[in-house]
C-alpha cells in the first residue's frame, strides 16, 4: 500500500533535519512515480502529546496519492559486531518498505549484530545504516552506499565526514567505525574497533 518511507527523528517534539528528508522524498517520489510532488512533509507532522519528549521515530509512509505518519518511541540498537556479506546484485537505491533484498542478506550475519554489505569489492552499508570509518585523523564514508542516507548527506555537507571509494581490502587502514542514520546521531553514537568487522 505504501511502497516508500522516510524515517525521521523527532526529538522532544521537534522534527530533525527535515530539509534532507524533504529533498530525498521529492527525488524518490519523482523516480518512483515519474512526476513531481508538491507535498511538504513538515505540513503533515502533528506529533501526538505522548511523543512530545524524548527520542521518537516518525515513519512517514507514502505512495503516489497518500501519506501516513506513524510515531514510535525509539532507542538506538547497540551494534558492536558486523559480518561482511558479499552480493554484487543487491539494490536499495530508494528507501522502500519492501526490504526483502536486504533481509535475505541479513540471514547470513551469524553471531554478529548486523552485516556490512560489500558490492563489487566496495563497502556499501549495513542492513539499515550508513557506515563511517576513522583512520586516526579523518572520518570517511563509502562513495557508493546502497542508500544515500539523510544523516550521511548532512554530515558530508557539514564537512564532518569525507567520501572515498573504499574497497574491502582497505578495511585494515581504519581504526574504528560508527553506524549512522537519521536516528543514530554521529556525535553521540559509539565507535567500535575495526576488528569488530569479521570477513
Amino acid at each position: 500500500m505504501f511502497p516508500l518511507i522516510e524515517s525521521i527523528q523527532i526529538l522532544d517534539g521537534q522534527p530533525q533535519n527535515l530539509k534532507y528528508h524533504q529533498y530525498r522524498f521529492e527525488a524518490s517520489y519523482f523516480k518512483m512515480f515519474k512526476q513531481l510532488t508538491q507535498i511538504q512533509i513538515k505540513d503533515l507532522i502533528e506529533v501526538p502529546d505522548e511523543y512530545l519528549s524524548g527520542l521518537v521515530k516518525l515513519r512517514f509512509l507514502y505512495n503516489q496519492t497518500n501519506c501516513f505518519c506513524q510515531y514510535i518511541a525509539y532507542t538506538p540498537k547497540i551494534i558492536q559486531h558486523l559480518k561482511v556479506v558479499r552480493d554484487d546484485t543487491v539494490e536499495y537505491n530508494l528507501k522502500k518498505t519492501d526490504r526483502r533484498s536486504i533481509d535475505r542478506l541479513l540471514l547470513k550475519k551469524g553471531q554478529a549484530d548486523d552485516i556490512l554489505i560489500v558490492k563489487h569489492q566496495r563497502l556499501t552499508d549495513s542492513s539499515f545504516t550508513n557506515i563511517v570509518l576513522y583512520d586516526g585523523q579523518t572520518w570517511w564514508t563509502p562513495k557508493y552506499p546502497l542508500l544515500h542516507g539523510t544523516a550521511r548527506s548532512r554530515l558530508i555537507d557539514q564537512k564532518k565526514i569525507n567520501v572515498a571509494d573504499i574497497l574491502i581490502s582497505d578495511l585494515a587502514d581504519f581504526k574504528t567505525f560508527k553506524l549512522i542514520n537519521a536516528l543514530r546521531d554521529f556525535e553521540t553514537i559509539m565507535a567500535y574497533p575495526i576488528n569488530n568487522i569479521s570477513l
